[in-house]
């Protein structure tokens, strides 16, 4: 059978890293291709990678259809909902899949404004509908704020906002990089915010030095710190010997007592003055 890849279609499965394709391929090559590839027509939908491996290995699969689609946009939201079905996939991977399809959605919901201003009048749409028998189906209303995106995804919407710094910023190296785990989804987002060439040289300079970009990156727009509150500049008070400092400490404890003396004395004389 001729299996067509789309790539279009293809866009919509973030590649495996290394280690995780290496470990499905010794799972084939053990096990055989346990799952069966899903196609639309020709056209390969689920099942990407087990494909290339198998016909790498000339190692046999199966197929099944799914013929439930009405366009190249209702597989990609099937393909986009399959995956976020998965736990494996990172919250990096479901925002970037959650954004693809508000893409697609808002795109829809736009051309079926357009259409609509062109549509027959009801009671023509409506007699058009009982001659032929059809019923239009109910469209998916598009997601409109970045609240409903991230319920799609599954994460915080700060989350999602950072994802949609990197998306709109970052280099081709540092979207890579936070994709397979070299650095964080937070420290991408402080990086992407610099001029490209520093992000990829960053990038290139590794783990460590990713981190230590973004870190600077995050001190240089924190808020300046208040400044210390300066010493007196009354220098304290100085004793010649044990002897003066104890004889102060004597002459303070009988201060603090005469103080003490004279508080309760105007206590004792404000209640007489109130039961008077």
């Amino acid at each position: 059978m001729n299996i067509r890849i789309s790539d279009e279609l293809r866009a919509y499965v973030d590649p495996l890293t290394s280690h995780e394709y290496d470990a499905l391929e010794r799972s084939i090559l053990a096990e055989g291709c346990r799952d069966a590839l899903v196609l639309w027509g020709d056209v390969l939908i689920d099942g990407h990678n087990r494909y290339s491996i198998c016909q790498k290995h000339g190692l046999p699969f199966k197929t099944v259809q799914n013929d439930k689609f009405g366009s190249i946009d209702d597989v990609a939201l099937w393909m986009i909902d399959n995956h976020l079905a998965r736990r494996s996939v990172s919250d990096f991977q479901r925002g970037m899949l959650a954004l693809r399809k508000k893409a697609i959605l808002s795109a829809r919901a736009e051309t079926q404004k357009e259409a609509q201003k062109e549509a027959p009048r009801p009671a023509d749409a409506e007699a058009k509908a009982v001659d032929t028998g059809d019923t239009p189906a109910p469209e998916r209303p598009p997601l409109s704020t970045r609240e409903e995106v991230a319920k799609v995804a599954g994460i915080s919407s700060n989350t999602i906002s950072r994802i949609e710094k990197i998306q709109k910023t970052a280099a081709p190296e540092l979207v890579e990089a936070v994709r397979t785990g070299t650095i964080s989804l937070n420290a991408a987002a402080a990086v992407a915010s610099l001029p490209v060439e520093e992000q990829v040289a960053a990038v290139n300079g590794g783990k460590k030095e990713l981190r230590q970009v973004a870190r600077q990156v995050r001190e240089s727009k924190a808020p300046p710190r208040p400044p210390r509150t300066e010493a007196s500049d009354e220098p304290p008070e100085q004793f010649a010997d044990i002897g003066e400092a104890t004889a102060r400490i004597v002459e303070l404890k009988a201060e603090n007592a005469s103080l003490k003396a004279r508080i309760q004395q105007l206590t004792i004389a404000l209640s007489e003055a109130r039961r008077g």
